[in-house]
């Protein structure tokens, strides 16, 4: 399995301090909703700080966890794709502190700086094929898991 990359840290400097310059400081508390599937997508995320748990509603009364992100970490990539709606939601596992981004801002910044777009959206692509790898594992093992008990 691939090395998780971490959005900031895949940026050139000069790029990096651009897009940086957007950002704003925000928390959440342990246990505070950040987002809901469904939701209008027009901010990301660069966790600083704490553990945010992505979910999927399988029912109205339950959420599984699908993925945990950690320092570094982007939480939030369907700003970047028409509808602009979330596909998973979102919740504060620990308190949480984070680098927030207007979306409009970023793609103006994109437009403006050519290099900055094509290394954002490839570094974006990357963490999305890192994290469907790590799904698509953990179903594996999950298949095998519930298979081996079947027989």
């Amino acid at each position: 399995m691939t090395k998780a990359i971490k959005l900031l840290t895949a940026l050139p400097p000069p790029q990096r301090e651009r897009l940086t310059a957007l950002a704003r400081e925000v928390s959440f508390p342990e246990d505070t909703r950040i987002f809901e599937a469904g939701d209008t997508a027009d901010r990301f995320w660069v966790v600083r700080s704490g553990a945010v748990s992505l979910t999927q509603e399988v029912t109205p009364q339950q959420r599984v966890t699908v993925a945990s992100l950690g320092a570094g970490d982007l939480l939030g990539w369907s700003w970047l794709f028409p509808p602009y709606r979330w596909d998973f939601g979102a919740e504060a596992f620990s308190p949480v502190r984070a680098h927030e981004f207007d979306a409009a801002e970023v793609l103006r910044l994109c437009e403006e700086d050519a290099r900055l777009g094509v290394v954002l959206v490839r570094s974006v692509a990357e963490i999305l094929a890192h994290r469907l790898e790590t799904t698509r594992g953990k179903l594996l093992d999950q298949y095998t898991l519930h298979r081996g008990s079947a027989i």
